[in-house]
């Protein structure tokens, strides 16, 4: 293991936006940005929705109240956008 596992830690310190990237700051001093558009939830929000935001997770995750969205550190990391939903017509 390298020294710098030792020393990661993927725990939410801040979170913000711009017009078109979520940027979470994290503990251990890095900086995640990923395109907003990655997640329709907070691309649709208000900014005061989006700006009401609550740690979870033990603090490696975030939640929404407001629109219901959670996202993950480790999810950020990887790169991982939201899933497609398809909606069924009834």
């Amino acid at each position: 293991m390298g020294i710098l596992a030792l020393n990661a830690d993927e725990r939410v310190k801040n979170v913000y936006f711009t017009e078109e990237l979520l940027s979470v700051d994290l503990a251990d001093g890095r900086k995640i940005s990923v395109p907003i558009l990655w997640y329709p939830r907070l691309q649709n929000a208000t900014p005061q929705q989006r700006n009401n935001w609550k740690i979870c997770g033990a603090g490696y995750g975030i939640h929404w109240p407001e629109i219901d969205e959670d996202l993950s550190t480790e999810g950020l990391l990887r790169g991982a956008p939201a899933p497609i939903v398809q909606h069924q017509n009834t």
